[in-house]
């Protein structure tokens, strides 16, 4: 399926990796990251259930789900590299062990577990605002060549995702009339999940030695405690905007101002609690 592919990992500037760049909070969470990525496939057998009587969009979520699947593989063969004792399929494989999404385990015929195909689409496009803000930043903040290549790439992607999963939402909001003020319970909802089990595990997974059992307040702190530190108020303001386009309302606003400006002070302010929490 190379098709669906805007790069290849081959051709990524190997040649220029430089370790030396790199700190331990960042291979972390981009240990962490790789995880997640390669995760994609059950995701898309999911979406696939949830519209299966759309063939048009499973091609498209299968599509999507491949150049996920090679963000876990870019970002994995970068960490092996970085540290060579540190092996991503053996990481994988604790992380599928201990973490399956709820919505895996449902029955096959329920489903969107967000009540609509409307609002299944708004929670996938929170998603993609998430990780291309997420990578717009790294790739902004760090120096090591070869991952800023890579951030580079993955964040391009996850912009199409979002236009992916924009463009479904769309066209079944035609049929499902899931207004704005749905549109935001659901976005806010998935927001929330950020703090569930699946971002707290993949950090245990990529970085625990063995010698501390699994918490998943703790771990989540761990990870957000570095993840937040690579975010710019460009990244927040662009992540908003893209959050007031899914849910139905004009980007270029007073609210719009409002929010954006407070979304980064409770940024700094959660980031600064946690690294003083850490110390």
């Amino acid at each position: 399926m190379a098709e669906y592919k805007h790069w290849q990992i081959a051709d990524l500037s190997w040649d220029k990796l430089d370790p030396s760049k790199v700190t331990s909070d960042l291979l972390m969470v981009i240990k962490a990251a790789a995880l997640v990525e390669y995760g994609a496939n059950q995701y898309a057998d999911y979406l696939c259930r949830v519209f299966n009587d759309d063939p048009e969009f499973q091609a498209l979520a299968r599509g999507w789900a491949v150049e996920e699947v090679q963000h876990g593989e870019a970002l994995g063969l970068w960490a092996e590299k970085i540290d060579p004792s540190w092996k991503f399929e053996t990481a994988m494989a604790k992380f599928r062990a201990g973490y399956v999404p709820d919505h895996f385990l449902a029955d096959e015929s329920a489903g969107s577990v967000r009540g609509s195909r409307s609002a299944e689409m708004v929670a996938r496009c929170m998603v993609e605002i998430g990780t291309s803000s997420y990578y717009s930043a790294i790739g902004d903040s760090v120096d090591e060549p070869v991952l800023k290549e890579i951030c580079k790439f993955i964040a391009a992607d996850e912009f199409r995702h979002y236009k992916l999963f924009y463009d479904t939402l769309n066209k079944y909001l035609a049929r499902e009339k899931l207004g704005k003020v749905g549109r935001l319970k659901v976005a806010l909802g998935r927001i929330a999940e950020s703090e569930d089990d699946e971002l707290s595990y993949a950090f245990f997974a990529a970085n625990d030695d063995g010698t501390t059992p699994y918490d998943r307040v703790t771990n989540y702190r761990a990870y957000s405690r570095r993840a937040y530190s690579f975010y710019q108020q460009k990244h927040v303001d662009r992540a908003i905007a893209m959050i007031f386009k899914a849910c139905g309302f004009i980007p270029p606003s007073l609210p719009y101002k409002i929010i954006r400006q407070v979304a980064w002070v409770m940024m700094n302010r959660q980031t600064k609690k946690l690294q003083k929490m850490a110390a």
